[in-house]
């Protein structure tokens, strides 16, 4: 199958859910064809370091560091930094790692001197055994800001970690994303893509943010490609997080077609589970499979599956 070797696909992810479909098509392409573009919308200072939770997701992953239990973090690490801060008065609520501290304190350091976002993660992946190319969605601070009915307004992480997403969602706001601009890697990413697949990340919290960055919808919608989203919603559950409940306080349907009808335009096609037999009529290309990715052979096989779908509907 020419498209599993030969073609360039760019895939746009955001959390654990995305990040499983990233490893699966790094099993099966050439890594040079591949290229993950991240949501740094989660990203925020702590402790004076510039945590970016979604690339370090995707980084551990790809790299073979990640803490398979969690889906994040790096394995067998340990927390001695923060048993001292607890020692020195402080009530830390966001998981730092030892090891997991180390690439913050670099990025941190390598920003304090000037390097780009984007440098530093083509530095960090470099350094971690990583061949496919790794890109934050732009380079400038874009926080996503959650409005909730009983805690105010939050930053995302003190939203999604310290009050671990059970405040009521009211609206969200993509802070600075239009002043944003896109980076000549990403730019040039999608132009010369081949296929664009939307892992199946949170829509509103993890896919958003990336669409919401300046020229990003009018770059995408420029490329006559397959760009294809998957499914994060399986029967009216999220596989993970916090979709489902995050979606039914916005006054969304919670379903597939609801997620379909989220990307819009900005998709040719899409994914569903083969679980959903209602799913819908729909004006776009769309298929079912099992889109839950429980090991890597779930991942691996979930990609050979919509790579030889997109072969056999666009031609390619």
């Amino acid at each position: 199958m020419a498209l599993i070797t030969e073609h360039k696909i760019v895939v746009f992810v955001g959390g654990v859910g995305g990040t499983k479909l990233a490893l699966g098509l790094q099993n099966i392409i050439a890594p040079e064809n591949l290229t993950v573009i991240v949501n740094t919308g989660d990203d925020f200072w702590h402790y004076g370091l510039r945590i970016c939770p979604d690339i370090d997701t995707v980084l551990y992953t790809l790299s073979g560091r990640v803490n398979r239990d969690f889906g994040w973090g790096v394995a067998d690490d340990s927390t001695i930094t923060l048993d001292a801060l607890k020692s020195l008065g402080e009530s830390p609520w966001f998981l730092l790692g030892d090891k997991d501290m180390a690439t913050h304190l670099l990025r941190s350091h390598l920003l304090r001197q000037g390097q780009s976002l984007t440098e530093i993660v083509q530095h960090l992946a470099q350094k971690m055994g990583i061949q496919s190319t790794i890109l934050p969605m732009t380079d400038a601070e874009v926080p996503t800001i959650v409005h909730t009915e009983t805690h105010g307004t939050l930053e995302f992480q003190e939203y999604f970690v310290k009050h671990r997403w059970q405040p009521i969602v009211t609206s969200l706001e993509y802070h600075n994303s239009h002043q944003a601009s896109l980076t000549d890697e990403v730019t040039n990413a999608i132009n010369s893509a081949d296929v664009i697949l939307f892992g199946p990340s949170n829509p509103w919290l993890s896919i958003a943010p990336i669409l919401e960055v300046s020229e990003m919808r009018a770059t995408l919608l420029s490329r006559n490609i397959p760009r294809i989203a998957v499914t994060p919603i399986v029967e009216g559950k999220a596989i993970k997080g916090p979709a489902a409940k995050l979606m039914s306080e916005l006054g969304y349907e919670v379903s597939a077609r609801s997620v379909a009808d989220f990307y819009g335009d900005v998709i040719t096609g899409f994914v569903y589970d083969q679980r959903d037999t209602h799913f819908e009529s729909y004006d776009k290309d769309s298929v079912a499979f099992d889109t839950i990715m429980k090991t890597d052979a779930d991942k691996i096989r979930l990609m050979r599956e919509i790579l030889a779908w997109v072969t056999q509907t666009e031609g390619i």
